[in-house]
């Protein structure tokens, strides 16, 4: 009797190779347009920090701290504590990829403010998914060495959950990018080769939550053909 039926090559593995390789294109994609742009600097000389207390300005957005986080590419906005965090290249930077990013985050408080309801679905789902995520593992190893059916159906409704919060958050990150490039637009402040160059960006970090998405439908799949075998 097999104990351990998984301790072997699995070809349900191969369905992760197009993740993968589309990860690892999306990735290097990213650090490439990252890395060319920020060493263009703008011709203003106006800071990440800068062109985001600009734009929130201009949409009368208040009470949103911009701070700086440690770290490269760690850029975020938290509705929650309506803080806008720029990495430190990104905050005090004065180059097309330090805007083109601050513009990024202000499109998310921008979603914030308007109430855009893909956002507000995420907000929601996101402790939920966060909390099932720490589960993963555990149940995962358990469901694999031991080949118990149940604990890997727990797995592909966890992996359902994390597609389905990946897919939400493909409009929300779209959207924010489309608000961002306006909001570049309006403020002219940029060339028009900057502002090329701050879609070539952020059309590049859309990537990785396409990325994302696949990965974890991929996953979802994988572990429902493991689930099933086993029943």
């Amino acid at each position: 009797m097999n104990y351990f039926p998984y301790l072997y090559w699995d070809p349900t593995l191969l369905l992760m190779i197009p993740g993968i390789i589309v990860a690892i294109w999306a990735q290097a994609r990213v650090n490439s347009a990252y890395n060319t742009y920020s060493r263009m600097p703008v011709m203003s000389g106006i800071t990440g920090r800068e062109m985001a207390a600009r734009i929130l300005s201009s949409h009368g957005i208040q009470g949103v701290q911009i701070d700086v986080s440690s770290g490269v590419l760690t850029d975020s906005y938290h509705p929650l504590k309506r803080t806008l965090s720029l990495s430190e290249a990104n905050y005090s930077g004065s180059s097309v990829a330090a805007v083109a990013v601050a513009a990024h985050e202000c499109g998310h408080a921008l979603q914030h403010g308007s109430g855009y309801l893909p956002l507000k679905i995420r907000n929601a789902i996101a402790p939920v998914v966060s909390f099932a995520s720490y589960l993963l593992w555990p149940l995962l190893i358990f469901g694999i060495l031991l080949g118990y059916a149940n604990t890997l159906s727990i797995v592909v409704y966890i992996f359902l959950g994390i597609f389905v919060f990946q897919l939400i958050t493909l409009p929300v990150e779209f959207n924010a990018s489309r608000r961002a490039l306006a909001a570049l637009s309006a403020q002219n402040m940029l060339t028009e080769e900057e502002l090329y160059g701050a879609r070539k960006m952020l059309n590049a970090a859309a990537l990785t939550y396409v990325a994302a998405t696949l990965t974890a439908l991929l996953n979802v799949l994988r572990f429902a053909m493991l689930s099933n075998r086993r029943k």
